[in-house]
């Protein structure tokens, strides 16, 4: 039987330490690379067995036994958004590194993780980085992660904590119990990963330091022992080629495709079908198909490549299936071998980005870079009791602002659109007007603007309803000036007595609600109330 390498994803707040700990791992120099040594996109990073047993002793020593062929590494910009990458049936991570500061604790970025790893239930360790940053913290002269000199004993992260000052342990210990306090009201048990006898009942902590490589065996050793214990089944390699789209980069005016291939054999002379935002399929063929090296972040041409791996891919000419037309290939979709079966494939896809978009009958509108990112977002946001009655991938569009406008008449605190990472069409520029837009490129930022706003609209909205109570008139419907009955319902009335204002809302004599009040008109010219005596113009929506 074939297994495929475990998927792991490596995330957590901006700078914690993410890429570091990565690049102390495969050797790299991937980190200084980086704009402001923040992970800008997301790389992959194959690490075969044999490096793995040469780079940390420990898997041996422990009584490891490897049947995995490796780990794909994921390392991700620190937003929920990456951490949610998604297949059909659950998340494509098999497992997660949660990289937490010791010194900083669990931060928003942190929560946004935990939140999604929860709710896709990721299995996931914890790196507690930057150890080495506690006052007074004594550093081992030697590490047990690669280019240890086999003559002089290595001394063990367990065995280093021990030997640290009285004060040192003290800070040490308040430190990761306030982490593992805060993991508690997340709904997780924590401790040490050497105090632990049951890993299915609670996360594993492994103090570490990316700068001086302590801790980083424990991490890798972990991370095996988990695999091969406990994901063995989930491992097994299939016969058909199924991946998510990363992203599309442009090189020399050449566009290519990165992916991840999760399960089955791809070959070069395969034709892939990719989904589309509605789940129809589009159709390609391979032109260059590339796989990521083993610890490198660089690609080599291959005819055929087998899951667990990262791809890049130069397609020739996406076609819709239904049409024929050229069609924009979208980040966090799912593709497969396409074997001249469409309408199965169309089910499946149709079925899964169904799953994955629910809406409400009435809500905002949310707009995001990704499946995954939407995903992500759609979770959180439900989490935070903010209903959506409309989702999608792209840019906010004139359809978008059309569909915010409306929900004015619905309900004023859903009349805004919430967007992730995306930029407004000038189109839409164009209509706005009024209509509120929030854009974050960092999700809990994002919903806190979003959660401000609502919170201040249902104040505004309150506080117009109580100017309603202590406002009353009685009106006469002018029957030779009704314009329209309803949506909205437009006519002319004569204030018989009191003042008419707008949001006001009218009933019959019968004691009927007749409806709000929206605009008044006096002389062709808007106005915001009428006085006894007075012939206005009012329009009421439904």
């Amino acid at each position: 039987m074939k297994i495929r390498q475990p998927i792991v994803t490596v995330c957590g707040h901006v700078d914690h330490g993410k890429t570091s700990i990565l690049d102390c791992i495969r050797d790299s120099c991937v980190q200084t690379g980086e704009a402001g040594g923040i992970t800008q996109k997301i790389s992959f990073t194959s690490y075969p067995t044999e490096q793995l047993k040469a780079a940390c002793p420990l898997i041996e020593s422990s009584g490891i036994k490897l049947n995995i062929p490796g780990f794909l590494f994921i390392d991700t910009p620190g937003h929920a958004a990456f951490t949610n990458l998604r297949k059909r049936g659950g998340s494509l991570a098999d497992m997660a590194v949660l990289v937490i500061d010791i010194n900083e604790g669990i931060k928003p970025q942190t929560a946004e993780v935990i939140q999604i790893l929860k709710h896709n239930k990721t299995p996931f360790v914890i790196a507690l980085n930057k150890i080495d940053n506690i006052s007074g913290w004594r550093i081992p002269q030697h590490s047990a992660i690669r280019g240890t000199p086999s003559s002089e004993k290595s001394i063990g992260l367990k065995e280093n904590i021990e030997l640290q000052s009285q004060n040192v342990k003290q800070v040490f210990n308040e430190r990761y119990m306030t982490i593992i306090g805060s993991l508690n009201s997340y709904g997780f048990d924590a401790d040490l990963y050497h105090n632990i006898k049951d890993f299915t009942k609670k996360i594993a902590l492994v103090p570490c330091s990316a700068k001086t490589k302590e801790g980083l065996p424990e991490l890798i050793m972990m991370l095996c022992g988990l695999s091969e214990k406990y994901l063995s089944d989930k491992l097994k390699l299939g016969k058909d080629a199924k991946g998510i789209v990363l992203e599309i980069k442009k090189e020399k005016s050449i566009n290519y495709l990165e992916a991840i291939l999760y399960d089955g054999e791809l070959s070069k002379k395969d034709e892939i079908a990719i989904s589309d935002i509605k789940g129809d399929p589009i159709i390609t063929k391979i032109r260059v198909l590339e796989e990521i090296g083993p610890l490198c972040a660089k690609f080599s041409p291959k005819d055929n490549v087998q899951a667990s791996t990262g791809l890049r891919m130069q397609l020739i000419g996406p076609k819709r299936v239904s049409s024929g037309e050229k069609i924009d290939i979208l980040p966090g979709m799912p593709f497969v071998v396409y074997k001249g079966d469409k309408e199965k494939i169309k089910k499946e896809f149709k079925k899964e980005i169904s799953e994955t978009i629910k809406t409400d009958k009435q809500g905002i509108i949310v707009k995001a870079d990704s499946l995954g990112s939407l995903e992500a977002l759609l979770i959180l946001l439900k989490q935070s009791n903010i209903p959506i009655v409309k989702a999608g991938i792209g840019n906010i569009n004139k359809t978008d602002i059309i569909s915010a406008k409306a929900n004015l008449d619905i309900n004023e605190l859903d009349a805004v659109i919430a967007g992730f990472n995306v930029d407004i069409d000038e189109e839409a520029k164009e209509i706005q007007g009024n209509t509120k837009i929030l854009t974050e490129d960092v999700i809990y930022k994002l919903i806190e603007n979003l959660t401000k706003f609502r919170e201040e609209k249902a104040k505004e909205i309150e506080k117009k309803r109580l100017m309603q109570l202590t406002t009353i008139c009685k009106l006469k419907i002018l029957p030779q000036y009704v314009f329209r009955n309803t949506k909205p319902a437009i006519f002319w009335v004569k204030v018989e007595g009191g003042k008419l204002i707008q949001n006001l809302n009218l009933i019959s004599n019968d004691n009927e609600e007749i409806g709000r009040v929206k605009n008044i008109q006096s002389e062709n010219k808007g106005v915001q109330e009428a006085t006894e005596g007075m012939e206005v113009a009012i329009s009421i929506p439904g």
